[in-house]
């Protein structure tokens, strides 16, 4: 990762290979400035300007709220885009100055950190290492318009080290998400979660074939029948000396999804591998909380598992036997990712947790709703809905809720069992997903859970914001944030 380091001297006075300056709203009257320099370019705040003769960059913000300055995630992602611009450069050293309090500096932080990230393990010529391009971000202690906004050491540190581990954590699930099928398996994800534990101190407990079986979990191991690879129930356990509440994270780990019998056709099979990123996201959130010492007790589950054909797939027509006692008709085999995660939920909800939260990537129809990148909230408590959806914007994710509404349930009624896996109409497909795992929800958990579906934001084909082209680690801010809140609260 890229050091960067607070120093004691001005921006003029802290020596590196080149300046950084973050031009807010086209306000280009503070002394770092060269205006002769930028009118003879015919820069005016806007994008990107390299002042060669001087080496400085600037990059332009565009404030999208008139109340502040600038917002965190705007800096985060200007960030990202000077870092992306400069690595390319024979420059090891580049400085900026302070832009604003703790919270804006840990975006800022976040946006270089992450703007360093590519995923090229699979590429037989590969990008200059850090080490010999871009090394060291320095800090000078002067803020950008001559306020009085210095950054205490302390400051510095909290700002540093939360953008650290959110950083490293993000990567950590966008690597995992990334990696292909052929090598990205339930195993692979059964390894990855045991490295975490190692790291962290963390509980770890893998459960096989004959676990998914001895707890009767019908719906999972129908799913992963026609896979060559066995499927694994992943359960970390992070649990500090002081607790405030108990978190339990579901997330959906499809390490690869065809469709089933119900096949995808074949432009839509592509991206497949990240239909574990609700997985992979719970692997990651749980190793920030760790890293964080957070007081709250966290667990994360996956259910980890193919979806493929075969002679013994298992197909439309079918009714399964689910752990929580209920039996769903199977109408699609592509409306997978929710068999496996109602029998994860019955397990979770047997940790008796304050509050419940499933992360999956699980309708195409929730990105009609709501794009590419934007994730829906759902869930019984409107309360608590709201409470995660303010959190999870302060992080600098995109969420928004959407809502049950008692007319849909009858559309995933069934004539031959107590539920199917599909609704009886294609519109709100979202909503009847949630409404589906709802199903398995317990009365004395409707109120502590929540359902998230990542579908639009966890993988997209070009970069965005603070994000590269591919996995985005989507959740994982959000998540942190809400657990952070309720570790104060309760």
């Amino acid at each position: 990762m890229l050091k960067i380091s607070l120093e004691k001297t001005s921006f003029v006075e802290t020596k590196a290979d080149l300046g950084i300056v973050f031009v807010v709203d086209k306000n280009l009257k503070h002394p770092w400035v060269m205006p002769a320099v930028l009118k003879e370019f015919g820069y005016e705040g806007e994008g990107i300007f390299f002042d060669q003769q001087h080496k400085i960059l600037y990059v332009g913000i565009k404030s999208l709220n008139p109340e502040m300055p600038f917002d965190p995630e705007m800096l985060a992602e200007a960030g990202t885009q000077a870092i992306r611009y400069i690595k390319k450069m024979p420059f090891a050293t580049a400085k900026i100055g302070i832009y604003g309090d703790k919270k804006m500096m840990e975006s800022l932080f976040l946006g270089m950190l992450l703007g360093t990230y590519v995923f090229e393990q699979y590429k037989s010529k590969k990008s200059p290492p850090s080490s010999e391009t871009l090394k060291e971000i320095f800090v000078a202690n002067e803020c950008f318009d001559g306020a009085d906004c210095t950054l205490s050491p302390e400051d510095f540190d909290g700002a540093f080290n939360k953008a650290l581990i959110l950083a490293e954590s993000m990567v950590l699930a966008r690597d995992a998400i990334n990696t292909p099928p052929e090598d990205a398996t339930p195993l692979f994800m059964a390894d990855l979660a045991q490295k975490i534990a190692k790291e962290n101190q963390l509980k770890c407990f893998i459960g096989d074939e004959a676990f998914l079986k001895q707890e009767k979990m019908g719906a999972f191991l129908a799913v992963n029948r026609a896979s060559a690879h066995p499927p694994r129930l992943i359960h970390l356990t992070y649990q500090p000396k002081k607790s405030r509440a108990r978190i339990v994270l579901v997330g959906k780990g499809l390490t690869y999804d065809s469709g089933g019998l119900s096949l995808k056709p074949a432009d839509y099979m592509v991206t497949m591998k990240a239909d574990k990123s609700g997985g992979c996201a719970v692997l990651a959130i749980i190793n920030a909380l760790a890293k964080m010492e957070i007081q709250a007790e966290i667990h994360a589950i996956v259910g980890a598992t193919e979806n493929m054909i075969g002679g013994n797939a298992y197909k439309p027509d079918d009714v399964l036997f689910a752990r929580e006692g209920k039996t769903i008709e199977v109408r699609n085999t592509d409306a997978e990712g929710r068999l496996v995660l109602v029998d994860c939920l019955s397990y979770a909800q047997d940790l008796k947790p304050d509050y419940l939260i499933d992360i999956a990537t699980l309708t195409g129809a929730c990105v009609v709703a709501l794009g590419e990148y934007t994730s829906g909230i759902m869930g019984h408590n409107e309360a608590l809905k709201t409470r995660f959806e303010d959190l999870a914007l302060t992080s600098g994710e995109l969420v928004a809720k959407l809502p049950f509404n008692r007319h849909l349930n009858k559309l995933i009624e069934s004539k031959i069992a107590d539920v199917s896996n599909v609704a009886s109409s294609r519109y709100g497909g979202a909503l009847t997903a949630g409404i589906f795992l709802g199903e398995f929800i317990r009365p004395e958990y409707k109120d502590k859970w929540l359902h998230i579906d990542i579908a639009g934001p966890a993988y997209v084909e070009k970069d965005w914001g603070i994000h590269t082209a591919g996995a985005s680690g989507a959740g994982v801010r959000a998540c942190v944030a809400f657990a952070q809140d309720v570790a104060k609260r309760g």
